[in-house]
């Protein structure tokens, strides 16, 4: 075809596109840089006459930036320590009462998600810390948690820090009831309440979850 004249080869590409699907000359526009000046006219001239267009590419889309985190769930996730563990066994099974209540921890600087995986000496003691959220379901765990290897003055302290006490008559028989989510205002930076009812009085009270000291 390249002996042709211009002529004689616009009739012929002519009647070649002619005898082309509409699907068939969009493919081979997509590729008109490959084709020769006459070729490339001849093509135009016949998707014009059947009123074909090729679709302009879209812009790829630009990730769109992730939306800043709400200050309020950021407190709900910051890590508060409920024991320290002195063996490996007590880690075991302080591990195994957080696991049976669905509660992700870790323990020490190393922040492992497992006793197994503590490299640290427990010896010197080991942190063992949880989300802020999940503290109201550690109280009643945590009296199950029976350690063997625990300074004795260590133990009771810790239990006193933790202990939550009904406002009225300060026993101990206190039960989580449930999270009061409170509607967010803009710039407020208030923690979510607890609600917890005393077994002994009956009575009901709100706070932060959090033990006075």
């Amino acid at each position: 075809m390249n002996t042709l004249d211009p002529t004689a080869q616009w009739h012929y590409l002519s009647e070649h596109y002619r005898q082309m699907s509409d699907n068939e000359l969009l493919v081979l526009a997509l590729q008109s840089s490959e084709l020769t000046d006459v070729a490339q006219q001849t093509l135009a001239s016949e998707m014009s006459q059947r009123g074909l267009k090729l679709q302009p590419e879209e812009p790829p889309v630009a990730p769109q930036p992730a939306p800043p985190l709400d200050p309020l769930y950021d407190e709900d996730r910051e890590l508060v320590e409920i024991r320290t563990v002195w063996s490996l066994p007590d880690a075991l099974q302080l591990q195994r009462l957080l696991d049976g209540a669905g509660i992700p921890f870790f323990m020490g600087p190393e922040k492992a998600t497992s006793a197994d995986a503590v490299t640290s000496n427990f010896a010197n003691g080991v942190s063992v810390q949880i989300m802020r959220v999940g503290i109201p379901w550690t109280h009643q765990l945590l009296r199950d948690y029976a350690p063997e290897n625990e300074p004795a003055e260590k133990s009771k302290e810790e239990l006193n820090e933790l202990a939550v006490r009904c406002p009225k008559c300060h026993s101990e028989e206190v039960v989580f009831d449930r999270l009061i989510a409170e509607p967010e205002a803009v710039g407020d930076k208030s923690q979510p309440k607890f609600e917890w009812i005393c077994d002994s009085c009956g009575r009901r009270w709100e706070d932060d979850g959090i033990v006075d000291e």
